[in-house]
C-alpha cells in the first residue's frame, strides 16, 4: 500500500551507513549529486545506473547460480543489501523466483537456516522475553506495520520442527505479501516465537541459534502465546497477524483462542483451505460438472486436511446444501483410515469433519479404498505429506469411475507430494484433472503436453492481509475466506481452462491480490466488520494503491 509518492526524502545517514542501511540504499544508482551531498565519493563505481539496468544485472546473476539454495541465498542477501532492487526484481520475475523465495526451496533454507544465517530480519521472541513482551516488540520500529507473520516453528511444512530455522518462512511469506500484495516492505514484520525444539539434531548442532532447550508445552507455553498476544495487540494495533506453520493442535487452539482479540487468520488452516476450494470448483468446471454435486475424499486430516474440509463444507453450505448434506459429499483420512464421529479418543479438531456413524452404518470396511468402491468420489485430494499416499490402484479406480476424475497432490516441499503428475497420468490414461501444492514442469503423455495449477496460498494469503488491512477488519472470517475461493475460482479463464488449469498463471498474481482483497473487503463490509468501508471499484482501488518499486531522490537533512 503506497504511501503518496514525495519528490524528495530527507536522509540522516551519510557514507557507508547510507550503502548498508537496505531500506535506503541504492547501490550504483545514488546519483552524482547525491555522491556530492550524502559523502559517498568515491565509494561507488563511476556509472549511475538505472533500476531496469540493475534487474538485469540481478537476473544475470542469480540465473549465474548453481542450485535452487544457491539462488535463494543470493536473493536474500540482495534483500538484506538493497530492499528496492530485490522487490524489483521479484516483482517483474515473480514465476521464475518465487519458487525460491518460497516453497519449495524454502523448506532447505529452513533446514540451514543457522548455518547460512548472514543478517537478522524480524522479531525473535523468547519465552524469557514475557515479562518485557511489549518493550521487546517495540525494539523494531513498527509504527507502519501492518501485516505480521508469526510461527513456533513446529509444524513447518510437511518437515516438522525446526526450532528457529521456522524464521524463513514468515520471511518468504511477507516477502510475497509486498510482490503479490502490494504491501510497503516496513509495512511487514516476521515474527519467530522460539519455544524450543525437540528436534536432537539441532539441540546437538553446535552452530544451531535457537533456544537449546526442549519445546514449551503446557500451560507456560500457553502463558507465553497469551504475553506475545497482549504485547501485540498494544504495539501493532492495527496490524494483521497470520498464524503460520503451528502444530495441529496448537494451531486450532491458537486460531479460536484469538480469532476475537486481533483480527488474525491461519495460513495453513484457511489459506489452504480456500486456494483448494477454488481449485475444486474450477476442476468441476473443466470436468462439466456441478461444484454442489462433487463427492471429495481428503487424504490427510492435519491442519491443512482439517482446515480444507472444513472450507469446503462451509463452500457447499453456501451452495445451498445444509451441514448434514455437505457431509455426506465429504470424507477425511487419517492413518488409521476414515475418521468416523464414534471413534475412540478422536482429537476436537478432527472430530468436526468426521463423518457421522450412521452415515457409515454397515459399510464394513472403512480404508481409502473401501470408501472410494462406495461412495464414488469425484475428486481425491493429498494433504498428508507422506509421498505415495495417493497410489495407482486409488486413481485407477478413480479414473474407472469418472471421465475427468480430479487429483489434488497438494503436500509441500515437493518430496512430500502424494504422488508425482507423470504417474497420475499414466495411472488415469491422461483424464485425471491434477492439481499439485508445489511446482511441477509440464509433462508429455502420449505426444501432447499437460500443464498443471499450483495451488500455492500464495493465491489468496497477500490478498486475505490486504482487504483486511484496508478495510479496518476488526475479524477476519470463514466468510471472507469463501468469498476469496468463489473470487479467485472466478478469475480462471476460458483460455486457462483449454491448458487443463483451474487457477490463473501466477504472473497475474498482484491483479489476483487485488480481487481477492475486494472480495474480503465486500464480506467484511457486508458482516458489519469494516472499520473502514469503501464504495466503488475497491479492486481497483487496491492495485492502485500496491507499492512499486522505485528510488526517490535523496537531500541530507538539516
Amino acid at each position: 500500500m503506497k504511501k503518496p509518492d514525495d519528490d524528495i526524502l530527507y536522509v540522516t545517514a551519510r557514507g557507508g551507513d547510507l550503502l548498508s542501511d537496505a531500506s535506503l540504499n541504492k547501490g550504483s544508482a545514488f546519483t552524482n549529486e547525491e555522491r556530492i551531498e550524502l559523502g559517498l565519493e568515491g565509494l561507488l563505481p563511476h556509472h549511475v545506473s538505472n533500476l531496469d539496468e540493475q534487474v538485469q544485472r540481478v537476473l544475470e546473476n542469480f540465473r549465474r547460480q548453481a542450485t535452487p539454495i544457491d539462488k535463494h541465498v543470493y536473493l536474500r542477501s540482495l534483500q538484506d543489501r538493497n530492499e528496492t532492487l530485490f522487490y524489483a526484481a521479484l516483482i517483474s520475475h515473480l514465476a521464475e523466483m518465487m519458487p525460491i523465495v518460497y516453497t519449495p526451496t524454502v523448506a532447505q533454507a529452513v533446514e540451514e537456516f543457522s548455518h547460512l544465517f548472514a543478517a537478522t530480519r524480524g522479531l525473535y521472541l523468547t519465552p524469557e522475553d514475557s515479562v518485557r513482551m511489549e518493550e521487546v516488540i517495540g525494539n523494531v520500529p513498527c509504527e507502519d506495520v501492518r501485516v505480521v507473520v508469526c510461527t513456533d516453528n513446529e509444524g513447518i511444512l510437511g518437515i516438522g520442527d525446526q526450532g528457529t530455522g521456522g524464521m524463513a518462512i514468515p520471511i518468504g511469506k511477507l516477502a510475497l505479501y509486498v510482490a503479490a500484495g502490494g504491501f510497503r516492505p516496513d509495512e511487514c514484520l516476521p515474527v519467530c516465537l522460539d519455544v524450543g525444539t525437540d528436534n536432537r539434531r539441532l539441540l546437538e548442532d553446535p552452530l544451531y541459534l535457537g533456544v537449546k532447550q526442549p519445546r514449551l508445552r503446557g500451560a507456560e507455553y500457553d502463558s507465553f502465546i497469551d504475553s506475545f498476544v497482549e504485547g501485540f495487540k498494544k504495539r501493532l494495533p492495527n496490524a494483521i497477524l497470520q498464524w503460520e506453520d503451528f502444530s495441529r493442535d496448537i494451531a486450532f487452539e491458537n486460531l479460536i483462542r484469538y480469532r476475537d482479540e486481533v483480527c488474525s487468520f491461519n495460513d495453513d488452516i484457511q489459506g489452504t483451505a480456500s486456494v483448494t476450494v477454488a481449485s475444486l470448483m474450477g476442476a468441476a468446471k473443466l470436468a462439466g460438472r456441478s461444484f454442489a454435486k462433487e463427492v471429495i475424499c481428503i487424504v490427510g486430516a492435519g491442519c491443512a486436511g482439517v482446515g480444507v474440509t472444513l472450507g469446503i463444507l462451509d463452500a457447499l453450505q453456501s451452495e445451498g446444501l445444509s451441514l448434514e448434506e455437505a457431509k455426506e459429499r465429504v470424507y477425511v483420512f487419517d492413518s488409521r483410515g476414515l475418521l468416523v464421529d464414534t471413534r475412540p479418543g478422536l482429537p476436537d479438531y478432527k472430530r468436526q469433519v468426521a463423518t457421522p456413524a450412521s452415515v457409515v452404518e454397515g459399510w464394513g470396511g472403512l480404508s481409502l479404498y473401501d470408501v472410494i468402491e462406495r461412495v464414488r468420489p469425484t475428486a481425491l485430494v493429498g494433504l498428508s505429506g507422506h509421498p505415495g499416499a495417493i497410489d495407482e490402484e486409488a486413481v485407477r479406480t478413480m479414473a474407472e469411475l469418472n471421465e475427468r476424475p480430479s487429483i489434488f497432490a497438494m503436500s509441500n516441499p515437493t518430496a512430500n507430494a502424494e504422488a508425482v503428475p507423470a504417474d497420475i497420468l499414466c495411472w488415469s490414461d491422461g483424464r485425471a484433472i491434477i492439481t499439485t501444492g508445489s511446482p511441477f514442469d509440464p509433462v508429455e503423455y502420449k505426444g501432447k503436453e499437460y500443464q498443471f495449477s499450483q495451488a500455492n496460498n500464495v493465491y489468496v494469503f497477500p490478498g486475505v492481509g490486504l482487504g483486511a488491512a484496508v478495510c479496518g477488519a476488526t475479524r477476519i472470517t470463514d466468510r471472507m475466506l469463501t468469498s476469496a475461493a468463489r473470487r479467485l475460482h472466478e478469475l480462471t479463464d476460458d483460455a486457462d481452462y483449454e491448458r487443463g488449469l483451474v487457477l490463473p498463471p501466477v504472473r497475474d498474481l498482484r491483479s489476483v491480490s487485488a480481487q481477492i482483497g475486494a472480495a474480503v473487503m465486500e464480506s467484511a463490509i457486508r458482516e458489519g466488520l469494516a472499520a473502514k468501508p469503501a464504495v466503488g471499484d475497491l479492486a481497483k482501488t487496491l492495485r492502485d494503491g500496491m507499492y512499486q518499486p522505485h528510488y526517490t531522490q535523496y537531500k541530507p537533512a538539516k
